[in-house]
């Protein structure tokens, strides 16, 4: 069992920068692959980034590529988006997730779809005012 907090959401201006955290305890957290994700009112949840578990491969959603930074730090279990250039387009709830990848080939894999996520966190609000 992983539980997940999500922290460092805010209130921005285009233009600015937030960085959201999500700690880990729990099972071992180097173990599992992370992703980010986000759902805007009266939206469906939608894929942001993600990580491996090894090797740190990265992917991200289009709409945040070249903006976003995904990473994660094992030692404090924690994984980390940065993001830069915010628009109001970005403003949502944010959700960080966990995957124990089942095979291990799939420990260098990144996961995008939401059914693909084990364990989730509360949400952190991100709000950007244009």
């Amino acid at each position: 069992q992983v539980q997940l907090v999500e922290s460092g959401g805010g209130l921005v201006q285009a233009g600015g920068s937030l960085r959201l955290s999500c700690a880990a305890s729990g099972r071992t957290f180097s173990s599992y692959a992370m992703g980010w994700f986000r759902q805007a009112p009266g939206k469906e949840r939608e894929f942001v980034a993600a990580i491996s578990w090894r090797a740190g491969n990265t992917y991200y959603a289009d709409s945040v590529k070249g903006r976003f930074t995904i990473s994660r730090l094992n030692a404090n279990d924690t994984v980390y988006l940065q993001m830069n250039s915010l628009k109001p387009e970005d403003t949502a709830v944010y959700y960080c997730a966990a995957k124990r990848p089942s095979s291990a080939i799939g420990r260098y894999f990144y996961y995008t779809g939401a059914d693909d996520y084990d364990y989730w966190g509360q949400g952190t609000q991100v709000t950007v005012s244009s």
